[in-house]
């Protein structure tokens, strides 16, 4: 790997986290709602066909983001649909996204375990 590579990720995944940062802080919208948006836009954008040169160009820096939980969701759909036929439009996204999903669940686990939980208020 060139270290072009590396300023690609950082800079496309950075804009990416500013972006959601700027409407965190400048909107009345949550973050939940925002993370959700950005999974949403990530199927939309692979759909049409926009998303897939920019996970080219800039690897890692546009597949981690929620964005990219998106993408890898529709590209699992359409790999499905292509070999099961509407089956697939069930099952894609879960096979799609299962390394995601796996990481979450455990890493979710761990630091379960590690923490130490506080009372709010």
């Amino acid at each position: 790997m060139s270290w072009m590579e590396y300023v690609n990720a950082f800079w496309v995944g950075g804009a990416i986290c500013a972006v959601c940062q700027v409407c965190i802080d400048r909107t009345r919208l949550t973050p939940a709602r925002i993370l959700v948006s950005l999974v949403v836009l990530g199927v939309f954008l692979q759909a049409i066909g926009v998303y897939q040169p920019v996970v080219d160009y800039a690897g890692a820096g546009a597949t981690v983001p929620l964005l990219g939980f998106g993408y890898a969701l529709a590209k699992g759909v359409a790999k499905a649909v292509g070999e099961s036929g509407l089956l697939g439009a069930f099952t894609g996204g879960v096979t799609g996204a299962a390394g995601g999903i796996a990481a979450a669940i455990v890493f979710g686990c761990v630091f379960a375990l590690l923490a130490r939980p506080k009372a709010k208020g």
